[in-house]
């Protein structure tokens, strides 16, 4: 696992305002020593170090859209798989997981159309060169040597996270072996899972622990999306919070998965108190970055711009902005490694945003970028609460008999639906995260060249609107799309004109800090107040009254927030509202074990091919999507077992 010559393909990092490119170490470079010769060189290799950073915000990069529920991202030919852009959660959902050539494989990497997947593997070992040799560097400074050192580090915990997250225990990869290792001591074990995240941990508390690491980027047009102490605490907790979950948590399901030593790698055997210390060192750390980030400015984000709207059209707003607004407070790490706006290119531009925009929203337009084709199912379009803050199937004034029949929008709907539109009842009266995140027949777009809320763009989504499915190839097969993805800036035009909005794919917002808080306190048994408070403050920038007061009022389950199970299943309901179609869905379904039963469900949309209300507006099953209990975890590669005896196969391969 050694190298001796450096030789990766050219790749760059495109930087905000300044547009700097990272250059990372080219072909050519013949020896170690010349490549920490100098600053230069040596600060191509930490980039290159940097550019095995998983493209979280990319469909065929990160399983969680595709794989999921969010979305169901196939094209018109479903009898043929109809994988989108070959992603590798495509796959997984239709079924197609398997040990000869897994799909999204991070162990060895993988190659799909326009996403080729490094391997992780590969990358910690240029991690390791680095920190093996950033001292021999003559023209740095000593400091400037350590933040460096400090931020691959933390690189070398993040790729481990990711491999740990999706096999369980892996080989741990502390050093890269010497040259001239014997082929017996070359096989290596896995590790157990308790090692594999007590050595992510002591990666962490390494960098943390470094003081040339800075508590936040200052000089912003130059190095913004560089690793800081901010990033660091915010990621400890979300990785100590998967740690503790009921998939990593002393899971007897994999009891059997022994290796030739006779050791059960995923550390099964744990006792109740034991898993809930875990849970209580997560809720310890994530409190501990919540103060960390607070005091360095962080906040929840609000609309702020000068615009003179609504504030109904504000707080939807501050809903999508959170997550699209480039920069701003609420992110706490940005991937400079994942543009989202446009179509996906060469220097790690996402499509995922164009492709959650229909090709016809203006009337006239011809944008082929602008597909559609991430299609939001009916089942994950009804999670989202009614107005009252609460689940439909909860709430005591909700007409759920009607949700399937036809409602035409009136003045009181205006900035939601496109007053006087007829569309189906399920699209009244819900959140304003509901039409901060969705578009759907009838739908308002606040956005693109549209800003007059007297005179919205609306999607037209029926086979006779602008918007219907006489694209090949390019419409939704729904009849919802994630609005949440597109900037309000993003503009297109009647012919083929396009102007996208870029932005840095947020890892990781302030929100996410807060509900991996309220979870882990929860499961720690620690105060209702206190988990409560921290959803609330989310629930307020959406629009929403407070957990208590909303389920007192209006839901036929008013005790709900008063047990522990009960806000359990709150807490869960609204992580996955608040971070819906950020990636992350798909890995929480898996790490609270319950994917199995969530990602069997068929998925369902309307008939998109019907011109009038009473054909378009028709449930139909488009798949039922399948999700193996083996699926928790991704089989290894039976190319490495063959290799290596000393590594024994996942559950279920």
């Amino acid at each position: 696992m050694n190298k001796l010559l450096i030789s990766f393909a050219l790749t760059t990092f495109l930087l905000s305002s300044c547009k700097k490119f990272l250059d990372i170490v080219p072909d050519g470079i013949a020896t170690i020593d010349n490549a920490f010769s100098t600053r230069i060189s040596a600060e191509k290799y930490l980039f290159t170090c940097y550019s095995y950073m998983p493209k979280q915000g990319s469909v065929v990069s990160n399983p969680s859209f595709s794989a999921g529920e969010e979305f169901f991202c196939a094209t018109t030919d479903i009898s043929t798989n109809g994988a989108y852009a070959n992603a590798a959660g495509s796959n997984i959902q239709f079924g197609n997981q398997n040990p000869n050539a897994p799909y999204a494989d991070a162990w060895i990497g993988y190659s799909n159309l326009n996403a080729p997947g490094a391997s992780l593997y590969q990358g910690i070992s240029d991690c390791n060169i680095f920190l093996d040799n950033i001292d021999k560097v003559p023209d740095m400074s000593p400091e400037e040597k350590q933040r460096w050192r400090a931020e691959v580090v933390f690189l070398k915990a993040y790729y481990h996270f990711w491999l740990v997250r999706q096999y369980g225990p892996i080989y741990l990869m502390k050093e890269n072996l010497p040259v001239g290792v014997s082929i017996a001591d070359s096989k290596v074990y896995r590790n157990t899972l308790d090692e594999c995240f007590a050595y992510i941990e002591q990666l962490l508390d390494e960098v943390l622990a470094n003081e040339a690491m800075p508590d936040f980027i200052s000089n912003e047009a130059q190095e913004l999306g560089r690793i800081s102490k901010g990033i660091v605490y915010a990621f400890k907790a979300y990785a100590q919070v998967t740690a503790a979950s009921p998939l990593f948590n002393g899971n007897t399901d994999y009891t059997s998965v022994v290796d030739n030593r006779g050791i059960a790698i995923f550390s099964p055997q744990k006792t109740d108190q034991q898993k809930l210390e875990r849970w209580t060192k997560a809720a310890e750390t994530a409190k501990m970055a919540i103060n960390f980030l607070e005091a360095q400015g962080h906040h929840l984000y609000v609309f702020d711009q000068n615009l003179t709207v609504s504030e109904t059209t504000k707080t939807t707003l501050s809903i999508r902005g959170a997550l699209n607004e480039n920069w701003n407070r609420e992110v706490i790490w940005p991937n400079i490694n994942c543009w989202v706006g446009g179509s996906s290119n060469a220097n790690g531009n996402s499509s995922i945003a164009s492709d959650n925009w229909p090709r016809g929203l203006v009337a006239g337009s011809t944008n082929a970028n602008f597909t559609a084709k991430m299609n939001v199912p009916l089942k994950f379009v009804q999670k989202f609460y009614t107005k009252n803050g609460v689940p439909v199937e909860e709430d005591l004034t909700y007409n759920q008999m009607g949700m399937y029949n036809m409602r035409t929008a009136t003045a009181a709907d205006k900035y939601y639906i496109k007053e006087g539109y007829s569309t189906a009842g399920l699209n009244f009266d819900r959140e304003p995260r509901f039409y901060a995140d969705l578009v759907f027949d009838g739908g308002v777009w606040f956005g693109s060249s549209f800003l007059n809320e007297e005179s919205p763009l609306y999607a037209q989504m029926k086979l006779s609107g602008s918007a219907g499915s006489y694209f090949a190839n390019s419409h939704n097969l729904t009849g919802y799309s994630a609005k949440k993805i597109n900037n309000y800036r993003s503009a297109v035009v009647t012919g083929a004109t396009a102007t996208p909005v870029y932005y840095a794919w947020p890892v990781i917002r302030l929100a996410d800090v807060y509900l991996l808080y309220a979870e882990a306190l929860n499961e720690a048994g620690g105060s209702q107040s206190e988990v409560l408070s921290y959803l609330d403050r989310i629930r307020t920038r959406a629009g929403l009254r407070g957990v208590e007061e909303s389920w007192r009022l209006f839901s036929n389950r008013p005790d709900k927030p008063l047990t522990q199970a009960g806000r359990r299943e709150i807490i869960r309901r609204e992580r996955t509202i608040e971070l819906a179609f950020e990636g992350q869905g798909y890995w929480d379904l898996r790490r609270w074990k319950i994917a199995y039963e969530e990602l069997n469900k068929p998925i369902t949309g309307w008939y998109v091919y019907g011109a009038t209300d009473e054909t378009y507006y028709v449930p139909v099953t488009l798949y039922r999507p399948v999700f193996k209990v083996r699926d928790y975890f991704w089989p290894i590669a039976i190319t490495e077992l063959r290799k290596n005896e000393n590594l024994v196969q996942n559950l279920g391969y």
